[in-house]
């Protein structure tokens, strides 16, 4: 009696690679200007146009309670959609997670005020905020993976930095949306109804990432699982009993990148414009500057993460990120634009080293037959607490009358986290392929 010999290694070539990358990119970049269009929405909009019996203080708080809560729910969604593309595959899964997105940020856009329903649109707006958490528990971990998996270990790291690019791309879409909306239209009528084309924009970039995610193979890394049979029943549980101490690793590790973003362009951006004085356009402007410099910086920090490892240079930008945090924010307090300009870029680019290799140094830490729900969970874990990081900022800045520091101490906390994790991780050897 003879066996079969064991399926042949998955072997990727550079075209699909590249292709595949900016497919996955597009989908991320989705992600990305529906989070910050939401972002800049729950800043300015959500409060009064939702909220506004609660209060100057209550407003502010639900507001920003808005966004805490798709990233409480992000966990849920990672097991759920974790789990399917472990199990059915990674491309079937991205379908789901960004066609959830889109959908439900297109409907925002449509949702009554407080004023034309009452509590109604308010009800809804947590609905979908609820579906848009699920969705995005699921939905960078496999951009990652489909990068990733399609390309060969010696460029993976600069793979895996590609899908990154979504963020500053869709920071850069929603910020000029905001910009050209404050130029065109008056305040009365953005607050009446231009605040909702932001958000209906979200059907037609969801169409062209369901077509681009179509057009694409399943990865080789998934069918060379499927061939050996190597799939695990419950990945979720296999992740926890196999991998705890690389999780908690990859939720360090992502703590800074995620949470630097909700720092420096929710939170920051009402207090620039509460308490600092500078105009929404101001603001505007400064954080799409900064999002357009990091167009170069992650392909390029990409390259050197394939050079010197990923967690390397995750931990390289923790370390710059918290060198500069207190003296970034005590410049930010002499109110003039240069400086905002300056702190939106170097505050913007230190971060970024460690946002643009992380993909890389959590898909060194997981075996391909649970990586998927492992990256998501661990990614979500990281999102949920830094969801609340704009909520935690104000509380600390009301209980310190917003002292020009306060901002700095949660940035350095986010910092040192990163740092220790991205240097756990570079002790660890990466994780080989099977088969």
């Amino acid at each position: 009696m003879t066996t079969a010999p064991p399926a042949p290694a998955p072997q990727p070539t550079a075209s699909p690679a590249r292709r595949v990358a900016w497919a996955s990119m597009v989908g991320t970049s989705l992600e990305s200007f529906d989070f910050y269009v939401f972002a800049y929405f729950a800043a300015f909009f959500v409060g009064p146009l939702f909220f506004d019996p609660l209060g100057d203080v209550g407003k502010t708080f639900a507001a920003f309670s808005t966004i805490a809560l798709a990233f409480v729910v992000r966990p849920i969604g990672a097991a759920i959609f974790g789990h399917m593309g472990d199990r059915l595959g990674r491309r079937a899964t991205l379908l789901w997670t960004v066609g959830i997105m889109g959908v439900a940020t297109g409907l925002i856009g449509v949702l009554p005020t407080y004023d034309q329903a009452g509590w109604i649109g308010a009800v809804l707006l947590i609905v979908l905020r609820i579906a848009q958490g699920l969705s995005l528990g699921g939905e960078w971990g496999g951009s990652i993976l489909l990068a990733t998996e399609h390309s060969g270990p010696v460029k993976r790291a600069f793979y895996a930095a590609i899908p990154q690019l979504g963020s500053p791309v869709g920071s850069i879409l929603s910020a000029t949306v905001f910009i050209v909306m404050t130029v065109v239209l008056p305040a009365e009528e953005l607050a009446a109804w231009g605040w909702r084309i932001p958000f209906l924009l979200a059907f037609p970039l969801l169409l062209v990432s369901l077509y681009l995610r179509w057009s694409i193979d399943e990865t080789p890394v998934f069918e060379h699982v499927v061939a050996e049979g190597r799939r695990d029943r419950i990945p979720f549980v296999t992740m926890f009993a196999q991998r705890p101490a690389a999780v908690a690793i990859a939720i360090g590790a992502a703590l800074l990148g995620i949470g630097s973003y909700s720092l420096m362009n929710t939170y920051t951006i009402n207090y620039g414009a509460e308490q600092l004085g500078f105009s929404f356009q101001s603001l505007l402007i400064a954080t799409t500057i900064g999002a357009l410099l990091q167009l170069v910086t992650i392909p390029l920090f990409g390259r050197w993460a394939t050079r010197i490892g990923s967690a390397k240079v995750v931990a390289w930008g923790a370390l710059g990120t918290l060198l500069i945090a207190f003296p970034m924010y005590w410049l930010l307090q002499f109110a003039t634009f240069p400086i905002l300009i300056a702190t939106m870029i170097i505050g913007g680019i230190l971060p970024t080293m460690s946002w643009a290799a992380l993909g890389g140094l959590m898909n060194d830490l997981f075996p391909d037959h649970f990586r998927y729900s492992a990256l998501s969970i661990a990614y979500a874990i990281a999102a949920t607490v830094s969801g609340f990081v704009p909520l935690v900022t104000f509380e600390l800045g009301t209980s310190t009358d917003f002292a020009w520091w306060h901002p700095g101490v949660v940035l350095v906390v986010l910092s040192a986290i990163t740092l220790v994790s991205a240097w756990a991780a570079a002790r660890r050897r990466p994780e080989p392929e099977e088969g």
